[in-house]
């Protein structure tokens, strides 16, 4: 087996299982031509738990119930891309505030509407709704929830502390970051009105049916830059699982670059001026 200095001297003995294993339970795939991110992604796991090869990993992952689910947890943080901003492709947070919740609202005007973002990285997506939402004064005028998830733990426990450099900040019009966060140091923390605004954060891997029961009845489903990594059979999964639980109608918005086309008929694009969003049928 070839051994590459990009994988700590490790043989790839084990990667192909592990990767299809990864794919299994994530959803996440790496074909052949990206084995060198996969291994040296998870070449580090491997060195601190002092095994001889990405085999090893994979037996443990698969085989080893008492140890994995904590194994899991840092195989998700590693593969995590935490890459995301306030304000990032902001159209469609506005189509939510100018269109679709008025249509929810009017529909039933006494019941709570639910938001979900998922992935939601370290929560600029949550925060960016939440500021949109309270500059459209959507907070005083019906019972709005906000419920931010991700499958790393990492990245949850970055979304709760709430401390976010500069980077975060390059879409964020300036009047709004000096109105929603503090600075000190480098380090921009959100005013506690705007913390208030997010209900819940939690770990969801989105190919675990029950982990998302919870929270994919919302009628407002964000899923943003997460199927770009998908096969296009782990696509259909979740945007199945969703149109199962959702009521409808309900709203489902995707990554620029991401399509259901061609992987499940159980949703309608939809133009919401300078945005798309995908209606549950």
């Amino acid at each position: 087996m070839a051994v590459t200095p990009d994988t700590f001297g490790l043989p790839e003995t084990g990667l192909p299982l592990l990767r299809d294993l990864i794919h299994e339970r994530t959803g996440m795939f790496y074909a052949n031509g990206r084995y060198d991110t996969l291994s040296d992604r998870l070449a580090p796991l491997v060195i601190e738990r002092g095994f001889r090869s990405f085999l090893d990993l994979y037996y443990l992952l698969k085989y080893d119930e008492r140890s994995s689910r904590a194994e899991w947890c840092r195989v998700f943080d590693a593969l995590s891309v935490q890459e995301t901003y306030f304000w990032r492709e902001v159209d469609q947070i506005r189509g939510l505030a100018l269109t679709v919740l008025p249509k929810l609202v009017r529909a039933a005007p006494y019941e709570t509407v639910r938001i979900w973002s998922v992935p939601c990285a370290t929560g600029e997506e949550p925060l960016t709704i939440a500021m949109m939402l309270e500059e459209t004064g959507w907070f005083g005028r019906a019972a709005i929830e906000i419920h931010g998830s991700d499958a790393s733990p990492s990245a949850i426990a970055g979304a709760r502390a709430g401390r976010y450099r500069q980077r975060s900040f390059r879409s964020l019009p300036a009047a709004l970051t000096e109105k929603y966060f503090s600075e000190e140091d480098g380090i921009h923390q959100p005013t506690k009105a705007l913390r208030d605004r997010i209900t819940s954060w939690s770990v969801v891997n989105l190919l675990d049916r029950a982990q998302i029961e919870a929270q994919a009845h919302s009628p407002v489903i964000f899923c943003r830059n997460a199927f770009i990594y998908f096969s296009r059979e782990s696509v259909k999964r979740v945007a199945d699982g969703f149109a199962d639980l959702m009521p409808t109608p309900g709203f489902l918005f995707l990554g620029a670059s991401e399509s259901l086309l061609n992987v499940t008929d159980r949703f309608l694009l939809d133009d919401l001026d300078r945005a798309f969003v995908y209606v549950k049928r």
